[in-house]
């Protein structure tokens, strides 16, 4: 899983790239020269020629003597996956032992079976941390912010910034992938100073980005941390087939404001009669959030249903209230109607849901 640039179409810039084909040509090059050539020096190191992988990529000799050059995402995807394999590393040689082929996977699929975005992530750093000695990754949270923090753990030298963006951009795209969800950035710090290719920022890392901070970091809302982890095993294997995707797939979703209306119906469901009631307790109009759950493909009926359905499942399986009182408890006016829409939920009646679950 290599750094490459986000997924955003634009006309390309015929003056700073090498044409690839046709399809690479309607995308902007935005990756800098400067991962390249980083790729070509880990080559050097192991005595190796880095001749093939660059010519599957179709960028010329040339254009590594270029400071200014850039390549497309398609570039960067052919040319790192070459040398991922032929290096046998996909850390490309950012660390003191190599990280074989396979690994990032792995990392993946250790937290396929956590419940919520922020188990998966903590996991998928704990793991990173066990195959390198030469940085540190942790989540952090304090309040309504959320942090992915990268430690140097040893100076990482002329890989610095691109072992640094790299991880960073892996670990975001796998919380994307995990969560299937856009997770809009509210900033990035990053200890190194700001390089020559500063422009190409705006499309590696969105939002703000901080040079010569405190340390390296993602910096995104918290709420993104309870969101579940909607990946399968079958759904990782159609991943792997194209792992580097993984940095630059254009999620349009953000699930965000879902997450957030599920938790607010949830601790005030009675008290929240109309959607407006709603909007005002999230800071936002009706209007807004009407239109921003269209957007996330749901909508505000769907999750009050949601809601009742898990609170009424809850009160099933693990209490012994009748069916009654469990359709006043979900803010139901009697049983009858509770039911019709209990059954309508899960498909069954909430009689024949206990009557499965051994405790009654």
């Amino acid at each position: 899983m290599a750094t490459r640039k986000s997924a955003h179409t634009v006309h390309t810039d015929a003056e700073l790239t090498e044409p690839l084909a046709a399809k690479s040509l309607r995308v902007r090059a935005e990756t800098p020269i400067a991962f390249v050539k980083t790729i070509v020096r880990a080559y050097e190191r192991r005595g190796l020629s880095p001749a093939a992988a660059l010519d599957a990529a179709q960028i010329t000799p040339s254009l590594l003597s270029r400071p200014r050059a850039k390549i497309t995402a398609l570039q960067m995807e052919l040319l790192s996956g070459a040398a991922m394999q032929e290096l046998d590393d996909e850390a490309l040689g950012w660390f003191s032992r190599r990280l074989p082929w396979g690994s990032y996977g792995m990392l993946v699929r250790a937290s396929l079976t956590a419940p919520t975005l922020g188990l998966a992530l903590a996991r998928w750093c704990r793991h990173h941390n066990l195959l390198t000695d030469d940085i540190h990754l942790q989540v952090t949270r304090q309040d309504a912010i959320a942090r992915i923090e990268l430690h140097e753990l040893r100076p990482l030298g002329e890989f610095q910034e691109f072992c640094i963006v790299s991880v960073l951009r892996n670990a975001l795209g796998v919380a994307c992938w995990l969560s299937d969800s856009r997770i809009a950035l509210l900033g990035t710090t990053l200890q190194f100073a700001q390089p020559p290719h500063r422009s190409s920022y705006e499309v590696l890392l969105e939002g703000p980005t901080t040079f010569k901070a405190d340390g390296n970091a993602l910096v995104f809302d918290a709420g993104y941390l309870s969101l579940p982890v909607r990946r399968d095993e079958a759904a990782l294997q159609r991943m792997l087939d194209r792992a580097l995707l993984l940095t630059v797939r254009p999620y349009r979703r953000d699930r965000l404001l879902v997450e957030k209306v599920r938790q607010t119906l949830a601790l005030h469901l009675f008290d929240i009669r109309t959607a407006d009631d709603l909007a005002a307790r999230l800071n936002l109009s009706a209007r807004t959030l009407y239109r921003q759950l269209k957007e996330e493909g749901s909508s505000l009926q769907q999750l009050k249903d949601a809601v009742r359905r898990d609170m009424a499942m809850d009160l099933l399986n693990r209490s012994n209230r009748g069916i009654k009182q469990i359709a006043q408890a979900v803010g139901f006016q009697n049983e009858k109607s509770f039911m019709r829409a209990f059954k309508t939920w899960t498909g069954q009646t909430p009689d024949a849901l206990r009557k499965r679950n051994p405790a009654h």
